[in-house]
């Protein structure tokens, strides 16, 4: 379906680690020759001690912007929930302009109950999440047309999930790039129904990269994905010892692939 060049990318979980272990998690990425360097958008640890060491995600992307060089970054993704579109936009511009035009803004409706409950927002329901999703994508662009000054480039929108109804077609209306979940059979439905999506709203589904998370091996599933779509795969790593052996198999292959 594809003939993107193919991308690698590794989460960086800011958990169980200080942060100058996270710091030098990145460099090392960096080094690797990642192509994309995410955290995510949460406030406490989503596996392991549930009370672990914790970081949060915004503050950490304009530190980033700043100790890097030519990664892109992003979250994987940003809760919408959290912030308020215009306030978004504008942290997002700003860390677009600290990084020389590398920010990738990942987003989605939430779904971590605890966040919300400490944090004193309002966990609703899937259904008010994904509305308040739908409200706040117009809103962000729409800032970002008039916001001084404008952002460095047209900011991908990285869109994560795979609500069938919902999810892939505000992918298909808003994003640069669609993450799903899921195995091989899963990844493949959800795109072809992503593409339905765009047929409907006037859109190249050629314009949506595809993203995955991978856990296994590059020759185990790599090509397989490649197949259905997919060209940009992102692993993703805990602390405190951030093990790369798997990324670095994957940035191998990716440049067997170049040769």
């Amino acid at each position: 379906m594809t003939s993107a060049a193919i991308r690698i990318g590794v989460q960086v979980q800011p958990q169980h680690a200080d942060y100058a272990q996270i710091r030098r998690a990145v460099a090392r990425a960096e080094d690797a020759g990642v192509d994309i360097v995410f955290n995510w958008d949460h406030f406490f640890p989503l596996s392991g001690e549930p009370d672990g060491k914790h970081f949060e995600c915004w503050t950490m992307l304009g530190a980033w912007a700043e100790s890097t060089d030519h990664v892109e970054i992003g979250a994987l993704v940003t809760c919408n929930s959290y912030r308020n579109p215009e306030l978004l936009a504008d942290m997002a511009r700003t860390v677009d302009h600290i990084s020389d035009g590398r920010l990738v803004l990942g987003i989605g409706a939430g779904w971590f109950e605890r966040d919300y409950d400490e944090y004193g927002y309002s966990f609703g329901t899937p259904g008010t999440r994904l509305a308040g999703l739908a409200e706040a994508l117009p809103r962000i662009r729409s800032r970002w047309s008039t916001i001084n000054p404008a952002p460095t480039r047209d900011i991908p929108i990285l869109i994560g999930g795979g609500g069938e109804r919902k999810t892939l077609r505000y992918t298909a209306e808003h994003a640069t790039i669609w993450h799903g979940f899921g195995d091989l059979d899963t990844f493949t439905r959800k795109s072809a129904i992503l593409d339905e999506h765009c047929a409907a709203v006037g859109r190249a589904p050629q314009e949506i990269e595809r993203s995955v998370a991978v856990n296994s091996a590059p020759e185990a599933v790599g090509d397989a994905l490649v197949a259905a779509g997919a060209s940009l795969f992102t692993v993703g790593v805990s602390g405190p010892d951030y093990d790369y052996g798997l990324l670095k198999d994957w940035v191998a292959w990716r440049d067997e692939r170049k040769g």
